[in-house]
């Protein structure tokens, strides 16, 4: 009698804490904030004058646009943007239709970061690379999105600046991405992975390390994202149609950002391609490991509950988006075949108040 009592108390004690979490969750939710102050506006260029960003939802003009999220970088940054650098002057060569620029995010750094960056625009001028300079740290996920409403290419590009992917493995996401859609204009996603490096990352961690790793895995493949082993790896391929789909409906702004985009992605079904990557771990990252995958793990609990409760809601948003450019435009469609950013107005993205 006692352990059927000790049973149903754990049984409503599990139910309160969830209801808790479902209300928290729901209470607490809210979209990421898109207001930018003035001069989040403008790039300076290599004159040392200034221009104003382009947007994402005006047509491309470009091959490929890479975004590199930089918080206190201007240790690391030099080395990425070298490796990066020659590897899209030496395919511009190659292939002179070949057209891309490097925006730089400075997430709200302490640092010389903006310095370091605007050097490689004096270096190959402010067509090729262009420096964002945040007001405030929004995170990784913030700066990513910043950047991304800012872009030119057909293809963006995120990379992280400590160069941990071969930036030559561009090609190999690239692939990844036209063997799923064939047309620039189509949406699909391509994942770099480091999922076959695993093993090795077992042997060498502790074995508390290990089991927030697969502690973590397992709360993103329960709670949001299907098929896909590594949602984290900072090197991901997008279309223009793929990136404005998923970045105007994304909410998490610090690490978990990835499985939320992701998680879009897969309500939308945009296909999403994984593709291995070489990486090599830098010293100097941002993840302190206990406490990081431990936000990662609250988050990765919130975003399935807000969307599960109707808090959050990407058709929702990405509806009232398409509904609010009705008059000022064309009526647009929404199929893989369609262009998207044709029908929005520029400042629907870049200046939401």
């Amino acid at each position: 009698m006692e352990l059927c009592e000790l049973i149903h108390c754990l049984l409503a004690l599990a139910v309160f804490v969830l209801l808790l979490l479902v209300v928290i969750a729901h209470v607490t939710a809210g979209m990421m904030d898109l207001r930018c102050d003035e001069k989040e506006k403008y790039f300076q260029t290599a004159a040392g004058l200034k221009e104003p960003f382009p947007s994402l939802s005006d047509p491309p003009s470009l091959a490929l646009s890479v975004v590199v999220p930089s918080y206190n970088e201007e240790s690391r940054l030099p080395a990425m943007m070298e490796e990066a650098m020659e590897y899209l002057e030496n395919r511009r060569k190659t292939n002179p239709s070949f057209s891309y620029e490097v925006i730089i995010v400075d997430d709200g750094s302490k640092d010389k970061t903006t310095e370091v960056g605007l050097g490689y625009t004096k270096k190959y001028g402010d067509d090729k690379v262009r420096v964002l300079t945040l007001v405030r740290n929004r995170g990784k996920g913030g700066a990513v999105r910043m950047g991304t409403l800012r872009t030119r290419g057909h293809l963006i590009l995120m990379a992280d600046a400590d160069g941990a992917t071969k930036f030559a493995d561009l090609a190999k996401v690239e692939a990844g991405l036209h063997n799923i859609s064939p047309k620039l204009e189509y949406m699909a996603i391509s994942c770099g992975s480091r999922a076959h490096l695993e093993k090795e990352a077992v042997a060498q961690r502790s074995l508390f390390r290990t089991f927030l790793m697969y502690g973590f895995h397992f709360l993103v493949w329960f709670f949001c994202v299907k098929g896909i082993k590594d949602t984290q790896c900072g090197f991901k391929l997008f279309t223009r149609e793929a990136a404005l789909r998923t970045f105007s409906s994304l909410h998490v702004e610090r690490w978990a950002f990835d499985v939320e985009l992701l998680y879009i992605a897969q309500c939308f079904k945009i296909p999403i391609a994984e593709v291995a990557v070489n990486w090599t771990e830098i010293e100097g990252s941002k993840l302190v490991p206990f406490w990081s995958w431990l936000q990662m793990g609250k988050d990765l609990i919130f975003i399935r509950l807000r969307y599960i409760t109707g808090a959050w809601s990407a058709r929702k948003f990405y509806t009232e988006l398409k509904q609010s450019v009705k008059g000022q435009t064309q009526t647009f469609g929404f199929s893989k075949k369609t262009s998207l950013s044709q029908g929005i107005h520029p400042q629907l993205l870049l200046d939401f108040r």
